[in-house]
């Protein structure tokens, strides 16, 4: 690895100064993308700056019809969670299901988000759970957040603070895992808000996106059956040495069954 300079921010405003004094620099929050990127220099930022020590970005807190985490939660603390998993057990069980785990207890929401990797959980659940992803400057809804491969809606110097997620009747995610580095080969998070639902999809193309098919079918019967003979056209697919778009496109209308079947149970 190469030369950089490193800072330890003790706030939000601290980091953010950072990164206006350094262009090149990067933030640095649980590190399982970002350094190993440096390690094989597809990544070489001037700076790190480590929002390890900034205690306001780790906590969580539901209200009604919400679940906000902040964005420095490691997964492990989200899936381990009494109030997440009586709340909204769907997020519990993906964040429980990311990586192994030192990955879990080093990785956090924010960083996930933010590196915004296309066979990655959390984004399927801010698009499934119509999640808002609070930032030092603004409000950005998780449809407009994601933009496409590792590709998202921050601006320069912006800083995650925190992901809030609506919380629906009931909801359920559902993966077909790499047995190695258990990224989604594909990956359906289903959710139903009652007169609405929504379906996510990771994995299996260049970003996080929604079917709109099998959410007008979910709201008007929330069953497998409903979405059992929706086709997803393999067009636009991922195909690689794990699978190939036709498989991937198959296996987005048995995830979202199985995923409607758990949740209902």
């Amino acid at each position: 690895m190469y030369q950089f300079k490193f800072q330890k921010a003790k706030s939000v405003a601290e980091a953010f100064a950072g990164l206006g004094k350094d262009g090149d620099a990067k933030l640095l929050a649980g590190g399982q993308s970002l350094i190993a990127a440096m390690k094989l220099r597809l990544s070489q930022p001037s700076a790190l700056i480590d929002l390890g020590d900034i205690a306001e970005l780790r906590h969580i807190k539901v209200e009604t019809g919400t679940v906000t985490i902040g964005a420095m939660t490691t997964h492990a603390t989200v899936a381990a969670s009494a109030e997440v998993k009586k709340a909204l057990p769907a997020l519990a069980m993906l964040a429980g299901s990311i990586g192994d785990r030192q990955v879990r207890n080093q990785g956090t929401i924010g960083g996930s988000i933010a590196n915004n990797d296309p066979a990655a959980d959390y984004p399927a659940a801010c698009l499934g759970l119509g999640a808002t992803i609070s930032t030092n400057k603004r409000k950005i809804s998780a449809d407009a957040f994601f933009k496409g491969m590792y590709e998202t809606a921050l601006d320069a110097g912006e800083i995650i603070i925190s992901v809030s997620f609506a919380i629906p009747k009931r909801a359920a995610y559902v993966k077909f895992k790499n047995p190695a580095s258990r990224f989604a080969i594909v990956g359906v998070l289903v959710a139903d808000f009652g007169s609405s639902a929504r379906v996510a999809v990771t994995g299996a193309g260049p970003g996080v996106f929604r079917i709109a098919e099998m959410e007008k079918a979910l709201a008007a019967k929330f069953a497998p059956e409903s979405v059992a003979n929706i086709k997803v056209p393999a067009e636009g697919l991922n195909s690689d040495l794990h699978a190939q778009a036709d498989y991937r496109a198959h296996l987005i209308t048995v995830l979202a069954q199985r995923a409607v079947a758990a949740a209902l149970t």
